[in-house]
């Protein structure tokens, strides 16, 4: 697995497209790029952060123990490991 694995997905909204990330390590903010690793550790895809929110509210960048929602690419499931690029 290619970067530093930052946290998991905690839950998905499947009809608004968007993942609840718990970040258990590092940072990340808009512009990063990240990598969406399944269970068995199989790369599902990369793609650019480019919205994420608290509480409703948009934010530029998240810290270690955050959980934020963020705009994704494609259906996730709990679980799945976010490794920041």
């Amino acid at each position: 697995m290619q970067g530093k694995k930052i946290g998991l997905i905690d839950h998905y909204y499947d009809r608004i497209g968007v993942a609840v990330l718990k970040l258990d390590a590092g940072s990340l903010k808009i512009g990063d790029t990240i990598k969406i690793y399944d269970k068995e550790g199989n790369e599902l895809f990369e793609q650019e952060v480019t919205s994420m929110q608290i509480d409703g509210q948009e934010i530029k960048k998240a810290k270690k123990g955050d959980d934020f929602g963020m705009k994704i690419d494609q259906k996730v499931k709990e679980g799945y490991e976010v490794y920041k690029q």
